[in-house]
């Protein structure tokens, strides 16, 4: 369905013509009555329907909004000029927003505030909560998106699809769970692409393929972004767990190299300078204590040597 420009006749010189008809009608009218003429009737209600007819062809056409104008059935064009005209009274007329619109995705819930007694004492409202979804790994998430879209074709949008506001959100939704089953939450491989780790990525992924889906009802996606992400409840704290035990296990390994590596530049130095002469018995001693001290979580109480160095 191709979209094309209609040019109406102005509003204004509509008004002129009807008041001259409806001058028109009143002469007759007039005529009628003084002369008592019959023949005159005929032609007066005629007149006076068609002029009654003719005041529904106004149309007004506000800033950002677009009128899809058809006549018995077919598709004459698309009024998108701002302005006041005036069509054919037998034009349907469809109001369609060009603005720019955003909603987020998620299932529709209602909430309302009850007293002790059960009434209700705040009306109800209606939200949306994330969508829940598994990832690639098959780990339950709640998800949603915020998408910004704005009809670019308005004869598409009212005759390609059934309430194009409808299609748009019911397709983003499933846009959404396809591309939350294509990635993993969280990805422990660099090289692996996750929905927490490459946000752009997703995004862009994201606004692809609703691009894709929502051309037919001639709708742009200008932008769409991850809103909300986290575990389901039911997974939430083992997962927290997870993720604890990852950073422990990495900090320290960093504790541990960092460690090891002063121990060696300890005994490098040793020897350089000609300190103290180790035996391989006591370098391994020497060494051992060294990474308690550096590797402890409490702080080392230090015992002094009072003795030989052997004893």
């Amino acid at each position: 369905m191709q979209d094309r420009e209609l040019k109406l006749v102005s509003g204004w010189a509509a008004v002129v013509g009807i008041l001259i008809g409806l001058a028109l009608n009143i002469v007759l009218v007039t005529s009628m009555i003084m002369t008592e003429s019959v023949m005159l009737l005929w032609v007066t209600v005629p007149l006076i329907l068609c002029w009654f007819f003719s005041l529904f062809g106004f149309v007004v056409n506000a800033p950002n909004h677009a009128r899809v104008i058809t006549l018995l059935g077919q598709y004459v064009g698309t009024v998108r000029e701002v302005g006041f005209f005036y069509g054919i009274p037998l034009n349907w007329r469809k109001k369609v927003s060009l603005r720019i619109r955003t909603f987020e995705t998620g299932m529709s819930a209602t909430s309302e505030v009850r007293d002790a007694g059960g009434r209700v004492i705040q009306a109800a409202s209606e939200h949306r909560q994330p969508l829940k979804v598994n990832d690639k790994d098959g780990t339950p998430i709640h998800i949603s998106a915020v998408v910004v879209w704005r009809v670019t074709n308005a004869a598409q949008a009212v005759f390609e699809v059934d309430r194009y506001e409808d299609f748009v959100h019911l397709q983003a939704d499933a846009a959404l769970r396809n591309l939350a089953s294509r990635y993993s939450y969280d990805a422990p491989d660099a090289d692996q692409h996750s929905l927490r780790a490459h946000i752009e990525e997703v995004a862009g992924q994201l606004k692809r393929d609703l691009s894709e889906r929502l051309e037919q009802a001639g709708v742009e996606v200008l932008e769409s972004r991850i809103s909300y992400l986290a575990y389901a409840p039911e997974i939430a704290a083992a997962m927290l767990q997870r993720q604890q035990a990852g950073a422990i296990i990495a900090a320290r390994t960093r504790i541990v190299e960092a460690a090891v590596g002063m121990v060696e530049h300890a005994l490098q130095l040793l020897t350089e300078k000609n300190i103290i002469e180790l035996d391989p018995e006591r370098r391994a001693a020497m060494v051992s204590n060294l990474l308690v001290v550096l590797c402890g979580h409490a702080v080392p109480q230090p015992v002094i040597n009072a003795g030989t160095l052997h004893n």
